[in-house]
């Protein structure tokens, strides 16, 4: 009896978008280029399986607090110099892009300049090399002045910034066309939600190329079903013709998987759990369409490097 694979081809195919430029297009910054995708995540044999997805690493500009002891114990040393972090990240972890976390902006956490978030997200850029994803406070108000600094700092390096929400991404869209830069586009775990903000942003002039979503992601155990469903509709929505969601997705994959109480604790024999948590949650996100893990322990960025060329075959990005 012969078997026949199943195939299910799809029609349209994700936006590619770059990420990442030097400020005179030919210095030695690196730069990377997700989506293309024209069939589910490595599913090669269905149709194109575009650009591989891409790990990066979180640096946040002030020292997190509560900090879980397993993430204190590796970043301990240089957890008070975003620079030296970032630089770290890339050369000892082998992050491929950066995502720096501007909390210390936070009028309630520092509320730290506009002009010395922009410093120091140039300063990351000169000195890791690799692209840069900025991260907002989330007070509206005060990302919007910060980001405006932000993108007029980085003018021309193509960094990808935000997020942006339906409520709140006029000031920062803008900005993002201005200077050449990409923005994060934000939805409360929901398609229609996901795909409003997209609307909008292209509506302002934005183009598909210029969008990252980010569907707000949950870890293992804390919404990770649901988030998955989610991510899984939007990418199917896409394959089958809505444009407005053909956008590559990032997922901030460490974040999530620290924030619950079984990745602080575990076992006393030298496994890291939470690593392991962290991982998990990026394997499955892998799965529902993500195109950028942005990850915290290296460990966990290790593994799913590695995770992902097992996944792919060995098969060259397209």
């Amino acid at each position: 009896m012969s078997f026949e694979l199943y195939r299910e081809s799809f029609p349209f195919r994700i936006s590619e978008v770059e990420i990442g430029a030097s400020a005179s297009g030919n210095g030695q910054q690196r730069s990377l280029r997700v989506g293309g995708a024209s069939t589910l995540p490595f599913l090669s044999f269905d149709g194109a399986p575009g650009h591989l997805p891409v790990v990066g690493m979180e640096v946040w500009d002030v020292v997190p607090e509560p900090w879980p002891v397993p993430l204190e114990n590796v970043f301990g040393p240089v957890a008070s110099d975003p620079v030296g972090w970032a630089r770290h990240c890339v050369e000892e972890w082998g992050a491929e892009f950066i995502c720096l976390r501007l909390r210390g902006a936070d009028p309630e956490l520092g509320d730290a300049s506009p002009e010395a978030c922009a410093t120091l997200a140039r300063d990351v850029l000169d000195a890791t090399g690799v692209p840069l994803v900025v991260f907002g406070c989330g007070n509206d108000a005060k990302d919007n002045v910060v980001m405006q600094k932000v993108s007029e700092s980085c003018a021309g390096r193509r960094c990808l910034i935000g997020p942006v929400t339906s409520d709140n991404y006029r000031t920062i869209a803008a900005a993002a066309m201005v200077n050449g830069h990409l923005v994060i586009a934000q939805s409360p775990v929901d398609v229609n939600m996901q795909k409003q903000i997209c609307v909008l942003l292209n509506d302002l002039g934005l183009p598909q190329t210029q969008i990252v979503m980010d569907p707000t992601t949950g870890g293992l155990g804390y919404g990770l079903e649901y988030t998955y469903s989610v991510m899984e509709r939007v990418r199917l929505a896409a394959l089958q013709g809505e444009s407005s969601l053909a956008s590559p997705m990032i997922v901030f994959c460490g974040f999530e998987a620290w924030r619950a109480k079984e990745a602080k604790t575990g076992p006393a024999d030298g496994v890291v759990q939470g690593a392991l948590w962290e991982a998990l949650t990026a394997g499955t996100l892998l799965q529902a369409g993500a195109d950028m893990l942005v990850m915290l322990h290296p460990e966990a960025t290790r593994a799913v490097r590695e995770h992902i060329k097992a996944l792919a075959g060995g098969e060259m990005a397209i």
